[in-house]
């Protein structure tokens, strides 16, 4: 394997608390009732096309894509639709869903559901983006972007390197780790089929030195097969945000995403695992997405497990099968404690964005007592951007949205290490995340004139 690289700028180093690495990924038992929201994208929600009292099939189409970004939506389940209304999901907002009481599990012809390996890739690449998309594949590290669209490359631009990324840097989450540990065929497969898509002679998957043994068992297949050729795997340091996809692009390769440019720009793409694995059962299997791994951790949970879960599920019934909620739990958060959200709702169902639940002890999760700012700049040091997160968050505390367009504030990537070097213990990313929003609002508003 190369030497391990990392980006030049900032970067943090909180506890890693990789408390399930070890526990291999469980299949979850079928619910009697699946919640499917409509939104599980990044973009506008999807159009229910079933109602109340109709039945559906694993894998069955429900909810039709709306817009240039949106996605699909499928059933993770068979059984009867109960109703069609909204819920209160993660974010404490009431959003449409489609509820099914779950009868049996039949699956719709023509989705493989056996665990031969397929490597063969007899689709074009336009038959390809199209699977994507009508298999409603999305980003599954967070971001929940749909993943057609950023395989969809404009004429002008050429993709040189498919980049995967592999670094699962945020504290507690293992998922991806063990998808590459128990399906590292399958994922490979789905890197030759993202190569493919987008054209692109090379790929380079960018695993933390952390994850060693996930690392090493990849570079092992690789070099034994040469369907393989132009794969690698560039280990990294483990540094967070070494998964940002402007850090990864410049540790794996050396090239910088320019400002406010995305980053096909470097002629790169960047997909994550669950993705990648997600596009190999889609492309090889025919089988949309609706089921992930999610990561059930705490420092006090009794089990931290990985479950591979139908989408629609209970975030309860989860925490309930990794050892139930500790009682000193006040704070459950919808993915990792850096980027993830702490939820509204005690309830809420496992989505395609679902990467982790992380349950925190009033100790951990703790608000601490803020001071005034000490102008010592270890948040600019932390960057990752090369932002000034304290004269960003004081624009836009005070609502000063030119000044926040002037300083670069659409180049945060959210990724919370200001506040994680404060001495003073500002919410320095609460008030970034609100100036983001604004400006963002302001700049959309001037381009629609």
């Amino acid at each position: 394997m190369n030497p391990k690289k990392t980006f030049p700028k900032g970067g943090v180093h909180p506890e890693e608390n990789k408390l399930s690495s070890d526990q291999p990924i469980i299949t979850f038992p079928i619910p009697k009732q699946v919640i499917i929201p409509l939104g599980q994208c990044l973009g506008a929600p999807a159009e229910a096309i079933v109602k109340k009292g109709d039945e559906v099939k694993v894998g069955q189409l429900i909810g039709v894509a709306k817009g240039f970004i949106s996605a699909n939506v499928h059933s993770s389940v068979s059984g009867k639709v109960t109703k069609v209304d909204e819920i209160m999901d993660h974010t404490g907002y009431r959003k449409p869903a489609i509820f099914i009481d779950v009868e049996g599990d039949e699956w719709l012809e023509g989705i493989d559901t056996s665990d031969k390996l397929v490597g063969e890739i007899t689709l074009s690449r336009e038959e390809i983006i199209n699977r994507v998309k009508d298999h409603g594949i999305v980003g599954m590290g967070g971001a929940t972007f749909p993943t057609n669209v950023k395989l969809s490359i404009p004429k002008d631009k050429k993709a040189e390197f498919v980049v995967i990324n592999a670094a699962e840097c945020e504290p507690y989450l293992t998922c991806d780790n063990r998808l590459l540990l128990e399906k590292p065929n399958e994922f490979l497969v789905g890197v030759k089929i993202l190569m493919k898509a987008v054209d692109a002679p090379k790929a380079i998957i960018g695993i933390e030195v952390n994850k060693i043994e996930a690392a090493e068992l990849l570079d092992k297949i690789i070099k034994g097969d040469e369907y393989f050729d132009g794969i690698e795997v560039q280990p990294l340091q483990t540094k967070y945000p070494q998964g940002g996809e402007k850090q990864l692009i410049k540790a794996c390769t050396g090239r910088e995403v320019p400002s406010g440019k995305l980053p096909i720009e470097t002629g790169c793409v960047v997909v994550n695992v669950a993705s990648t694995y997600a596009i190999y059962e889609a492309v090889q299997k025919n089988k949309p997405l609706i089921s992930r791994v999610v990561t059930v951790t705490g420092k006090s949970v009794k089990k931290p497990s990985n479950f591979l879960v139908r989408i629609g599920t209970s975030s309860t019934e989860l925490i309930e099968a990794a050892g139930g909620l500790p009682e000193n739990i006040t704070n459950i958060i919808n993915g990792g404690p850096m980027m993830g959200k702490s939820v509204s709702v005690s309830e809420f169902p496992v989505i395609k964005g679902t990467s982790g639940i992380l349950m925190m002890t009033d100790k951990e999760a703790q608000p601490r007592e803020k001071s005034n700012c000490l102008r010592c700049g270890k948040c600019i040091n932390a960057c990752p951007m090369g932002l000034e997160p304290f004269l960003l968050c004081r624009m836009s505390k005070n609502n000063m949205f030119d000044g926040t367009e002037a300083n670069n504030i659409m180049d945060c990537i959210e990724c919370g290490s200001c506040e994680f070097t404060c001495p003073a213990n500002i919410p320095l990313l609460d008030y970034i995340r609100y100036g983001k929003n604004k400006t963002g609002q302001i700049i959309r508003s001037r381009n629609q004139k």
